[in-house]
């Protein structure tokens, strides 16, 4: 597309069908890993297994696809968002009815947490990264309506699951909820590019700069090949897939040296490339804001994520219910965070909130409502809080608003890659903590006070850092890459 046709498409046009295609991705990729409650009392009572060894599962499946985030930010970078989210939906539809046959916890491990967990994370980097091309002015907004989707997708297969089990079994439940997540090749139909990714730019490059067409049809007095002609045609296309048209070297009487010297230039410029992302990865983690986002999400994620998991057996062990309510506290947290992801969308649009200010207010907000949960000892305190801690998980929705602000449009894949990994990590990390802490003092008392603690942490380190008065000593240095438009984004900038 040309840039004038590229500037008219933003913040409109098909840009709403986008929204619509990437929530629905987001709601049939997480609906099951953001309901993963509903399954783990089941899994612990089929496998007999210990609750920090089955809390691998449910942590994995969150916490792998952010891991890989890098990875799968460079995968939506040269394929695009289209082919990211058709090959994401074979593998969350497979993995999910691979589980379904599960024998043990070790493969469902890997069945759900590892199979399931890199296709929602190619999922997740493929909607928000083709939603931000989209969008500029409402950006925030559009951001908080994908991934509602999420939330949504929680909320309805909370419920589903929960009566799937009951008329069909842990083993049907798992086996319809894979073939509804094959819609997700449906959804990748929808995902226009706006602008080529980096792979088909190259074959492009690459089919301009041949000297000889591939696929020009013979003249019919033609038709006879000389030997050789086969060979020459298929191994020029085969240059065409590997390596870029400036690489390609015409056969000579030197064929063999100078391919040596093909193979030594494509190493180097390998080399560089990874020289080069290395270097602007250490340019990221030097940035004080970006680094204290970074810490915040790890904290966030450690202590957050598990009562989403936990929460259910919480109340069962506590004696508040004999079973799983009609609208569990699952249901609970995940509409909660679907109306916290627009509304702080909605906030973070306005040019007089500082949005580094607003993710550090939801953290302490919700470490709060953590410390909360040990206090109270009944059913409805535990949904009102449920609300509360969902509310506040809503700030999913400001981490690639924050970040763009912080290095720009063009440095949003590679940054987010990297902050969505610090979030995995935490995420991974957080119910087999929880877990371990039950198994070792038979509560979760002190388990729900470390994940507060911890989140509380996070948010006041971030609110610390972000504070303007370490810019003051740096404001005379002169950064002409950084054009600020308001004061907040000075805020959220590096000075």
């Amino acid at each position: 597309m040309s840039p004038h046709t590229s500037k008219k498409a933003l913040d409109g046009g098909w840009g709403w069908v986008i929204i619509v295609a990437c929530f629905m991705a987001q709601f049939l990729a997480y609906g099951s890993p953001q309901s993963v409650g509903i399954l783990y009392p089941e899994w612990l009572h089929a496998f007999q297994e210990g609750k920090g060894m089955t809390a691998w599962v449910g942590s994995l499946v969150s916490g792998v696809g952010l891991i890989a985030s890098p990875v799968c930010s460079a995968c939506v970078d040269n394929f695009g968002a289209r082919p990211v989210s058709i090959f994401s939906g074979v593998m969350v539809a497979g993995g999910l009815m691979l589980s379904a046959f599960a024998p043990n916890v070790q493969f469902l491990i890997f069945s759900y947490g590892i199979v399931v967990g890199l296709g929602c994370g190619l999922v997740y980097a493929a909607t928000l990264t083709i939603t931000c091309q989209y969008f500029d002015k409402r950006r925030g907004l559009a951001l908080g309506m994908v991934t509602t989707g999420t939330s949504v997708g929680g909320f309805l297969y909370a419920t589903a699951q929960n009566e799937l089990i009951v008329l069909f079994g842990l083993e049907g439940c798992l086996l319809i909820i894979g073939a509804l997540a094959l819609n997700l090749m449906a959804c990748a139909g929808f995902m226009r590019p706006l602008n080529m990714p980096g792979y088909y730019l190259k074959q492009k490059a690459a089919l301009e700069r041949t000297k000889e067409p591939l696929f020009k049809k013979p003249p019919a007095d033609d038709l006879k090949t000389t030997p050789g002609t086969a060979e020459k045609n298929l191994a020029v296309k085969d240059h065409l897939i590997t390596i870029d048209a400036k690489d390609i070297t015409t056969p000579d009487n030197k064929g063999g040296f100078m391919a040596g010297l093909a193979v030594v230039k494509i190493i180097k410029k390998k080399r560089q490339a990874y020289s080069k992302y290395m270097h602007s990865t250490a340019d990221f983690l030097h940035d004080r804001n970006f680094m204290a986002l970074c810490i915040a999400i790890f904290l966030f994620s450690l202590g957050a994520f598990p009562p989403v998991l936990f929460m259910e057996d919480v109340a069962q062990s506590e004696g508040l219910i004999d079973e799983v309510r009609i609208i569990p506290l699952v249901s609970i947290v995940a509409i909660t965070t679907g109306v916290g992801k627009l509304t702080l969308g909605m906030l973070a649009d306005m040019r007089w909130i500082n949005s580094v200010f607003l993710y550090a207010f939801t953290l302490l907000g919700t470490g709060t409502a953590l410390l909360l949960i040990p206090i109270s000892k009944s059913y409805v305190g535990l949904q009102v809080l449920s609300a509360v801690v969902g509310f506040f998980s809503g700030n999913w929705s400001l981490t690639s608003y924050i970040t763009t602000k912080i290095v720009g449009l063009d440095k949003l894949t590679q940054a987010h890659g990297i902050l969505m990994f610090f979030g995995g990590f935490g995420i991974m990390l957080g119910p087999p903590v929880v877990g371990w802490f039950f198994d070792w003092t038979q509560s979760y008392d002190l388990a729900f006070y470390f994940s507060g603690g911890s989140v509380l942490l996070g948010g006041v380190t971030l609110f610390l850092c972000a504070l303007p008065c370490w810019d003051k000593k740096k404001a005379d240095i002169d950064r002409p890459d950084i054009q600020y438009t308001s004061n907040c984004d000075k805020v959220a900038s590096v000075a």
